[in-house]
């Protein structure tokens, strides 16, 4: 049986941890907070829950594959309902569109908005674009390990197919050349901050994600986002593997000839036949690799803008009008991300989002009161203009301001304010919880490999790796590093 250590519990690290279990691996998972979940994790704060990192869970299938893999289920270990509607838009000038759970929802809004012509343009044209641009790049260029870039061609039919579609243009191009409203084209747009870009930089490939959430639909855990890191942690351990919770990794363990033999800890090295790093791969290399160069694009890292997020405990309560997720956009958007992405300055019309985390799961927050995360695109430390020692006072009025002009519950009973230094501090590079950006050059086989040649046995797993972030990217990740060790250990143990 092969000996495998997992450096952190997040959904990254979790995933993988499942799949090494479920190819008869002897799984430890060593993570340095006191609980799972990474930037995922759950404080509780005067009886209030904060999840303070996603809060959009999409395609349920990837969590299902892994905890399958263990020996679970989605269902049994986190059930789960999807939200109707998934995302309730509100645009500046008053009116609103709720993406549904289901396409004929979302089309009728759309229709009530925009008219017949892009209802049509959406079911017709749109949404068979989307699924088969789903069909082909997930399978073969998503849930897929890179050696090289000439493995972009291991499948030819499919890279043309891409071609054809014009899946190499802009994300703007994809929606605009169908959609005529400007609403519903943020709507559906919206989704390339993930990536790290805006609409008009974003490769029409990442269209995926405007599929995974506006398609496919948005989910909500039976207890919040948070319950999914705890769920994963007790299949994983029930299954056999070991999570040692407040336990950092200060060194990486080699043999004289280089090949990974375990981690250390402050409680004595855990020995290893093989390790998955998920730490931001480019902070890894710098505290756990000093000795290695690594490869150019973390040598030379561009960065996702970064996010403030104010986590609220309100007293109140909430009317019908609001959904789960509210998305509220600014009059500006080009212009916007202009500011954001290559100015490095705040945004001076912000586009910015509400959970209300609460709203379906009353048990995160008091009676009589609920728990909101408020989120504001900012620039990350890297290219950002923004003191934050001096922001984040001002930041956090300004977002109470928009709260109180919105109609949502702005009684303040418990609060925490995350900003990109709190990001940096929990070991996210540039103070980002999005990793690099999904520029071309980051893109593929062109990000940080999972793999470390010049350390055999280490692999890496997250958002700065291979496919990418967001939680259906790095759950993927994490069934891709696992197969990168049962690729070195020589098959399932």
């Amino acid at each position: 049986m092969s000996r495998v250590v997992v450096i952190g519990s997040g959904l990254a690290g979790l995933a993988a941890a499942c799949h090494l279990i479920g190819d008869g691996h002897d799984v430890t998972v060593v993570e340095r907070d006191p609980g799972p979940g990474g930037r995922g994790q759950r404080e509780v704060v005067d009886g209030f829950s904060f999840d303070l990192g996603p809060t959009v869970m999409t395609m349920p299938e990837l969590l299902d594959e892994a905890l399958r893999a263990a020996g679970s289920s989605q269902e049994a270990a986190v059930p789960m309902r999807l939200l109707d509607p998934g995302y309730r838009g509100v645009f500046a000038d008053g009116s609103e569109l709720r993406v549904g759970p289901t396409v004929e929802a979302t089309t009728r809004a759309i229709r009530e908005l925009a008219g017949e012509a892009d209802a049509r343009a959406f079911a017709n044209d749109l949404v068979p674009y989307l699924e088969r641009l789903n069909d082909v790049e997930l399978p073969n260029f998503i849930d897929h390990n890179f050696d090289s870039v000439l493995d972009l061609l291991h499948n030819p039919a499919a890279a043309l197919e891409l071609v054809r579609m014009g899946a190499f243009g802009t994300l703007k191009s994809v929606i605009n050349s169908r959609i005529s409203d400007e609403r519903v084209r943020r709507m559906l747009s919206f989704q390339a901050l993930y990536a790290g870009l805006s609409p008009a930089k974003a490769l029409g490939v990442y269209a995926i994600i405007t599929y995974m959430d506006s398609i496919r639909g948005v989910y909500l855990p039976d207890g919040g986002m948070g319950a999914i890191p705890q769920a994963m942690a007790d299949v994983v351990t029930a299954a056999g593997g070991t999570i040692a919770y407040d336990t950092p990794v200060t060194e990486i363990l080699r043999r004289s000839d280089g090949v990974v033999s375990g981690v250390q800890t402050p409680d004595g090295p855990v020995p290893a036949d093989a390790v998955v790093c998920t730490i931001d791969t480019p902070v890894a290399y710098r505290t756990l690799l000093p000795d290695v160069r690594p490869p150019f694009v973390v040598r030379h890292p561009h960065y996702s803008p970064s996010a403030v997020v104010w986590h609220v405990g309100v007293r109140g309560e909430v009317g019908d009008q609001f959904a789960h997720h509210n998305i509220h956009f600014g009059r500006q958007w080009e212009e916007a991300f202009v500011e954001l992405v290559d100015r490095g300055t705040l945004m001076s019309d912000p586009s910015r989002l509400v959970t209300i985390s609460s709203m379906g799961e009353p048990g995160l927050a008091p009676d009589g009161a609920h728990t909101l995360y408020v989120l504001e695109p900012v620039p990350n430390l890297d290219d950002g203009q923004v003191d934050w020692a001096h922001q984040s006072g001002p930041m956090r009025e300004r977002l109470h301001q928009f709260l109180q002009a919105n109609g949502y519950p702005a009684d303040v009973v418990a609060e925490k304010l995350v900003t990109p230094v709190e990001w940096r501090d929990m070991g996210m590079g540039g103070g980002t919880p999005f990793g690099l950006a999904h520029l071309f050059r980051q893109t593929g086989p062109f990000r940080p490999a999972n793999r470390v040649k010049q350390v055999p046995g280490l692999f890496f797993a997250g958002s700065s790796t291979t496919p990418g972030v967001g939680v259906p990217m790095v759950l993927i990740s994490g069934k891709l590093a696992a197969e990168r060790v049962r690729d070195w250990t020589g098959g399932a143990a």
